[in-house]
């Protein structure tokens, strides 16, 4: 018992140090918030910029995404749109023809399809950039509408610091009042790109492309060794080699594009699954050239929490398994869960703090009503932990991953549906173990509570509420996805069998 007892303290203290790092990115913020943001001044000759648009099987939203090309406010005559376009559905068809349409209007704008897929998103990037004719590359996800003057408040950033090797905006959200599932995860994505992502970058530390919405030099890919397929996150990848040859990146949080939010839970597991792997990959394939980087410490410890950040899933996870035994069977255990749980709980208000300093600054009015979803957000982070753990595993072996892309709906309004759509994703068996997880909490807080650590109650609750809100959640949606097949089946079986004559009518 004494070595579980050892255990659970280190775990806990490894992962009081993810939640202690986002308390201190958050005192540096908003020490550093009235900071001004410099805008240089147009050029005088705009520069050819080529405009990317990695597309696997979206048919909902690949029109909407060419019609905001379109758009773009930018010297047709130095503006080029490659479409890259692996689909193996009816996507195809809809982005050669709204390409057609497009071109007809004077876009040059040209739809390349590959059969294989080899590489996935990284492969369709390095395979069409020999035919990218700009100087600068900009590129979108599917989901993804830019305003009009994207280009024109980025690319002068890009001319004015030629050590600059790309360029990361902020990311808004065409849904975000969809649902209580959308609204919590534009908490997270909010917190990450007003405060982590603008903190890390104007204090000199590594920070990641994002991979959509941002603009890279075409020198510095090549420099930095091009878009490689050997992680799950690319553009995590590419832009931390180029950071450590000495390119800097820019981000620029006054310039933002709007992106649909995963209404589904497993559409949004899906993604955070895929991010969480290629994090992991990125810091297997990069982390001792960050700890070794002619950097300063700091520099370098908060390029390794970075790229480790989807670590604390697994630490969750074995905080609360260590725990029952540790409350069943310890003696004198508690003191030492005294002082854990409140160093554990001192940590855990960095988080929290750092959506509510993002609402402020972006939502000055609005904010204090849109963090009423922040307890819906806590439980999302603790129900994933399972979902992410084994993403951290598939990280951390050597073995080729799939890309599995996040399925978009166009959801923009609450009318929108998403449950009758060819991609919503089916209930998967991991729902039996969060089942399992939601259970053994209840289990432990009902330890706590009759063994005299009621102080340990209100934590382990938010592992039975985290863990039984995602599988209740799972069930109820994959029960709303089959709802309208079953429908529409029983439709189909309803209709007279036309291998037998019809009634007559009157």
């Amino acid at each position: 018992m004494l070595l579980v007892s050892w255990l659970h303290a280190l775990v806990a203290i490894a992962l009081a140090a993810y939640g202690a790092n986002a308390l201190v990115l958050t005192l540096i913020y908003w020490r550093q918030r009235h900071l001004a943001h410099s805008e240089p001044p147009p050029p005088a000759e705009w520069p050819p910029v080529t405009v990317q648009l990695p597309v696997f099987n979206e048919l909902h939203v690949v029109e909407r995404l060419i019609e905001a090309m379109a758009r773009l406010d930018y010297p047709r005559d130095r503006l080029q749109v490659q479409v890259l376009d692996d689909s193996t559905d009816e996507t195809l068809a809809l982005a050669c023809a709204a390409a057609e349409s497009q071109r007809a209007a004077g876009l040059d704008v040209e739809v390349l399809h590959r059969q294989d897929r080899s590489g996935y998103k990284a492969g369709a990037l390095a395979a069409a950039l020999p035919a990218a004719t700009g100087e600068f590359i900009a590129i979108f996800d599917a989901d993804f509408v830019p305003p009009p003057d994207f280009l024109r408040r980025t690319v002068p950033h890009l001319m004015a610091l030629p050590q600059a090797g790309f360029v990361q905006t902020r990311w808004a959200h065409l849904n975000d009042s969809y649902s209580w599932l959308t609204r919590a995860q534009a908490l997270a994505l909010d917190g990450h790109f007003v405060v982590e992502q603008t903190i890390r970058q104007r204090n000199g530390c590594f920070f990641g492309f994002n991979g959509s919405a941002g603009l890279w030099r075409r020198t510095c890919i090549d420099a930095a060794g091009g878009w490689q397929a050997d992680t799950l996150c690319e553009d995590l990848d590419l832009s931390y080699r180029a950071q450590l040859q000495g390119w800097q990146g820019l981000y620029l949080p006054q310039v933002s594009a709007p992106a649909e939010i995963p209404p589904q839970l497993a559409a949004f597991k899906r993604q955070q699954s895929r991010w969480a792997t290629g994090s992991i990959q990125t810091l297997r394939k990069l982390g001792w050239q960050v700890a070794c980087a002619n950097r300063p410490f700091p520099v370098r410890g908060q390029g390794l929490l970075h790229l480790s950040a989807y670590l604390s899933h697994p630490l969750m996870l074995l905080l609360l398994l260590l725990t029952l035994p540790l409350l069943w069977f310890g003696s004198g255990t508690e003191n030492p869960l005294r002082w854990l749980l409140a160093y554990l709980g001192l940590a855990s208000a960095g988080p929290p703090l750092l959506y509510t300093v993002a609402q402020q600054q972006l939502h000055p009015r609005r904010w204090l009503a849109r963090m009423a979803a922040l307890p819906v957000l806590m439980l999302l982070g603790t129900g994933i932990a399972l979902e992410n753990t084994l993403a951290v595993a598939r990280g951390l072996r050597r073995r080729p991953t799939a890309f599995l892309r996040t399925p978009k709906f166009h959801v923009e309004s609450s009318l929108d549906q998403w449950q009758n759509r060819p991609y919503a994703l089916p209930l998967t068996g991991i729902v039996v173990g969060e089942l399992f997880l939601a259970a053994y909490a209840l289990l432990t807080v009902f330890a706590a509570a009759t063994r005299g650590h009621l102080y340990a109650v209100p934590f382990l609750l938010l592992f039975v509420g985290g863990f039984g809100l995602v599988a209740l959640l799972g069930l109820v949606q994959g029960w709303q996805r089959q709802r309208p097949r079953r429908q529409a089946r029983d439709d189909r079986n309803h209709l007279p069998d036309a291998r037998w004559p019809m009634a007559d009518t009157p």
